[in-house]
């Protein structure tokens, strides 16, 4: 692993550990990791519908850490609830990000967008993340599947752990956000 990439991985293991802390705890596993992809999952029960709940995952400004964004202010992020919708990010000087594109939206039951984020951005990998929602007693449950595969400079294996936490982030983000405007 080159100079640049050591300290990617390493700037993202840091992210990761500073993730613990903010997170409340949620089922979570690394189910598998190779030099080829990885597929990481969580599982949380919020306090909030199913149709509460997806209508949040649209308005990612109001729940995803600004830790994780180019801009540095997650009030640049938006995300549109339909096939080909954009999880997208303004940045400085009228530039975007595209964080990931929809390709399955299903209100109150299931949200999958594609794309690599964060620094997977610069590799040869695709990922698939998904949101499926289940309403159970106090609430909905949520299970949120990370899966990536393609070719990263120096394996994908070691990303995993760091990716599993800073997503853990982001679902804890979703949580605290519901739960504080019920």
């Amino acid at each position: 692993m080159d100079v640049y990439h050591y300290a990617r991985f390493i700037c993202w293991r840091r992210l990761a550990a500073a993730a613990l802390l903010l997170t409340s705890p949620a089922y979570a596993e690394v189910k598998s990791a190779t030099d080829a992809g990885f597929e990481v999952s969580r599982t949380v029960t919020i306090n909030a519908t199913p149709a509460q709940v997806y209508r949040a995952l649209g308005q990612p400004s109001r729940w995803w850490s600004k830790a994780h964004t180019y801009s540095g202010d997650a009030r640049n992020l938006s995300m549109v609830l339909r096939a080909g919708g954009c999880f997208c990010e303004k940045i400085r000087a009228g530039g975007t990000v595209e964080h990931a594109r929809v390709v399955y939206a299903q209100p109150g039951k299931l949200l999958r967008v594609q794309g690599s984020l964060g620094p997977l951005q610069s590799e040869g990998v695709t990922g698939t993340l998904t949101w499926a929602l289940k309403a159970v007693p106090g609430g909905t449950e949520v299970t949120q599947n990370y899966v990536v595969g393609g070719y990263i400079r120096g394996g994908a294996s070691g990303f995993a752990a760091p990716v599993d936490q800073v997503l853990g982030e982001q679902l804890g983000g979703l949580k605290a956000y519901l739960e504080a405007s019920a």
